[in-house]
């Protein structure tokens, strides 16, 4: 009896109307991660995030920083809160998501090992 290779896993694609930078998003992360049902929700939210501080940034590109508030006294524009804001939630959505980075965990696992290393030569040597 011959066995068949499992075929292999599609990449889910982008959703519909997600701007270039969103979409660029998504196929990074799918690409190098493999993401529960729910995990690619959380990076849907994230990527329309994207598009959403994308349209935001637009619309302040020419805009005055510093606008009238209700009383007619000088206030930051609120688009720049807004953006702020957006940002740090396209942060923890991502972050959320704990993806993984091999690269960096090779360089952590190796830096402990070099730090228990010196760590176990201080004991048997003293310091120096």
């Amino acid at each position: 009896m011959e066995v068949l290779p499992a075929p292999a896993a599609s990449l889910p694609d982008p959703p519909d109307g997600l701007g270039p930078r969103a979409v660029r998003l998504w196929v990074d992360i799918v690409e190098d991660q493999e993401l529960r049902t729910d995990e690619l929700r959380v990076l849907e939210d994230a990527c329309r995030e994207v598009d959403l501080i994308e349209r935001m940034h637009a619309e302040l590109q020419g805009a005055p920083l510093v606008v009238k508030g209700s009383m007619g006294q000088d206030v930051a524009n609120p688009l720049v809160q807004e953006l702020r804001q957006h940002r740090a939630l396209v942060a923890r959505l991502l972050g959320s998501l704990k993806l993984s980075d091999d690269d960096s965990e090779v360089h952590d696992a190796r830096a402990r090992s070099s730090q228990a290393r010196k760590a176990a030569l201080t004991r048997w040597r003293g310091p120096a």
